[in-house]
């Protein structure tokens, strides 16, 4: 016999022989082969749209003034060296920095804070208070300019690079909030407890065994707190009146006059206030894409 039986007797049913391979024709379903072409095109016309942009600036920005040339060259210096010390370029910048850092620590800290206890503790008004968190970004900033001015003023705090820290640090919670008690929730309880058991407080638990684990979410908050407020415009613009306490741009847009703009200026002073973004972003890149998914897994 060519085929053995079964206990009862009877041959096993046959299995189906597969259909044949048509060629020319791909499999349909999510697996199914994706010709390069159509990944690579479509990613190489994005980038293009990006970076044509950024070599325009680089153009400008290191082409001698006057030339009209498709090709920096020769190099030049000059627009830089223009800005950065002609047009206070140096004090704009390290007043950026200050801003940035200030405001990255004081959002990370207070965030942490507060999407760890939304993520933990149960209260009466906890829904009511994320719904207000929810509702309070589709206010744009711009209304927000007058209530703080007055604020500002009665403090004594206009003209300090304080009041922006402050102004951006309020602007900046409530997105920062949610998106670290998202995170938190993804850590076990489980975790601190056997911290508890072990003889540890809330506290000391939270900083030995939640806090390592909170790491890529930190990283994301952070730099978009450093991101939002070295590229803030409003509040610069608003509560620092005097040269040597505004930030770049504010300072940007001091090099654009009423009749003319020097665009060798203009570039080069955007190339400088581009470059520390760029390099946040080439170093976390993998920490923020981590942070911002697995945080908004739980809301």
């Amino acid at each position: 016999m060519t085929a053995a039986l079964t206990e009862k007797g009877t041959l096993p049913a046959p299995v189906a022989a597969p259909p044949p391979a048509v060629r020319g024709k791909r499999r349909r379903g999510p697996d199914r082969d994706v010709p390069r072409w159509q990944i690579y095109l479509p990613l190489c016309l994005y980038l293009l749209f990006t970076l044509v942009p950024f070599y325009w600036m680089l153009l400008f920005a290191l082409r001698p003034a006057g030339s009209n040339a498709l090709v920096p060259w020769p190099v030049t210096g000059e627009h830089f060296h223009k800005v950065w010390n002609e047009r206070s370029f140096g004090v704009f910048f390290q007043n950026s920095m200050t801003v940035g850092v200030s405001s990255l620590v004081m959002t990370t800290a207070v965030a942490l804070a507060g999407g760890y206890a939304l993520a933990r503790f149960d209260f009466a008004v906890k829904n009511g208070f994320m719904l207000a968190l929810l509702t309070s970004q589709f206010i744009p900033g711009a209304l927000m300019l007058v209530p703080l001015f007055e604020i500002f003023k009665n403090l004594q705090m206009i003209n300090s690079l304080g009041s922006v820290v402050i102004a951006e640090t309020v602007f900046q919670l409530p997105l920062s909030i949610i998106l670290l008690s998202g995170f938190v929730k993804n850590v076990p309880v489980s975790l601190e407890e056997q911290a508890w058991v072990d003889g540890c407080g809330r506290f000391r638990a939270f900083c030995a065994v939640v806090l390592p684990l909170l790491r890529p979410g930190l990283i994301a908050v952070g730099s978009f707190a450093f991101v939002h407020s070295w590229n803030h415009f409003l509040f610069a613009l608003m509560f620092l009146s005097s040269q040597d306490r505004q930030t770049i741009p504010v300072g940007l847009n001091t090099l654009i006059g009423a009749d003319s703009v020097d665009l060798g200026a203009l570039a080069a002073g955007g190339v400088i206030a581009a470059v520390p973004v760029v390099i946040v972003f080439a170093f976390i890149q993998k920490w923020l894409t981590t942070g911002f998914s697995a945080g908004a897994v739980k809301g």
